[in-house]
């Protein structure tokens, strides 16, 4: 075959290439959008999860996809931008879903509920037992869709002024807490209360409040409550896995091409591992530095954990009689979280019981 019938044949002649260049053009077309976090740029980790993944989409396509960051009260309020996105003044939001438990008792889910599962099997249940499938059903119907976008791992139980004996001191002790794990507590007497992480320290200085939860000992140790709020407790039980969620408006979600929406699914699971990876790297450090500065490390008394367990399978099963939406991610969940704990049992929590008795002994 000649030379100039072969690259007629196969699409490579001067024609084809005319072609050819506006279909390429429309699979990656030049997009701008906007990100808002809700946090600002002094929490590194969870505002730093929105600069990884916004560098990961630029850089693999030649900035032609671009997403700009923007902290926390930039466009809209901070409580606001799961509203933000929906009527698309921001393109994509992050923020903790279940934040918005106001609008509709499923948006924890996407966070994590109080005895639910770990940050490892939270992750499996996200990305191989459908629950991620089963949350942007639900999200659908407030035009979102949801990629998970990192987590803290387990957090701490809370910062407070008074040594905790048993579930007799929760009654009217007044605390910053947040989402279903505030409702779950008051019904053991405490009083929760909604405070934002700049005003956590000036509420416990004048006894606003009598005690507060935030993150882990990374992200605690900026604010310095350890100086009024000295009994830091353990383990965060409302908290066992924390996933913060990226919102993008659904129509603007649906109108990109297949390779920007894998890009961005690739680009949000990076950003979620590097994010749980910091936290792991940090906070072992962090406590050092905070004990060493007064902290008092405190587990939990027992009954405290054995009746807030109670209080939220009471919850769970209230909201869910309520909730038919509820009621069927929670069942996907708990089915979920009983199997995986079998084989953690047996291989993370053996393991790990091993090291730590190995290295407080040192054999």
């Amino acid at each position: 075959m000649k030379r100039r019938e072969f690259l007629k044949a196969a699409g490579l002649g001067a024609g084809a290439s005319t072609i050819a260049m506006p279909a390429i053009a429309q699979s990656a077309p030049t997009i701008n959008w906007r990100l808002q976090s809700a946090y600002p740029p002094s929490l590194d980790t969870l505002y730093g999860a929105c600069k990884v993944f916004s560098k990961a989409v630029a850089e693999a396509t030649d900035n032609k996809f671009n997403i700009q960051v923007f902290a926390a009260g930039e466009i809209v309020p901070v409580q606001s931008i799961v509203d933000g996105v929906q009527n698309a003044t921001v393109e994509m939001g992050q923020t903790g879903s279940y934040f918005y438990i106001g609008k509709d008792p499923a948006f924890a889910f996407g966070t994590g509920l109080p005895f639910g599962p770990n940050t490892r099997q939270q992750h499996a249940w996200f990305y191989h037992a459908g629950g991620n499938d089963l949350l942007n059903e639900f999200y659908a119907t407030y035009k979102l869709y949801h990629l998970p976008f990192g987590g803290t791992g387990t957090q701490m139980g809370g910062w407070f002024r008074k040594e905790l004996k048993s579930k007799a001191d929760l009654v009217g002790l007044k605390m910053r807490l947040g989402g279903l794990s505030g409702t779950v507590l008051q019904r053991l007497g405490l009083v929760p209360t909604q405070i934002a992480p700049g005003d956590i320290y000036t509420s416990l200085e004048r006894g606003t409040i009598d005690a507060a939860e935030f993150v882990g000992p990374y992200d605690d140790e900026k604010l310095g409550l350890a100086k009024i709020a000295p009994y830091y407790y353990f383990p965060g039980f409302w908290e066992g896995a924390v996933s913060l969620s990226l919102f993008t408006n659904l129509d603007k979600w649906n109108e990109l091409p297949p390779s920007y929406k894998s890009l961005l699914t690739t680009a949000a699971s990076y950003a979620a591992t590097d994010m749980l990876a910091k936290y792991d790297a940090n906070n072992a450090a962090a406590l050092r530095r905070l004990v060493a500065n007064g902290a008092q490390l405190r587990a939990f008394p027992q009954d405290i954990l054995q009746e807030s367990y109670r209080a939220a399978t009471a919850l769970y099963a209230e909201i869910g009689e309520k909730s038919p939406t509820f009621k069927k991610i929670l069942d996907h969940q708990m089915a979920f979280r009983n199997q995986v704990y079998q084989w953690a049992q047996i291989s993370d929590f053996s393991y790990d019981s091993l090291m730590l008795n190995a290295i407080r002994q040192q054999w």
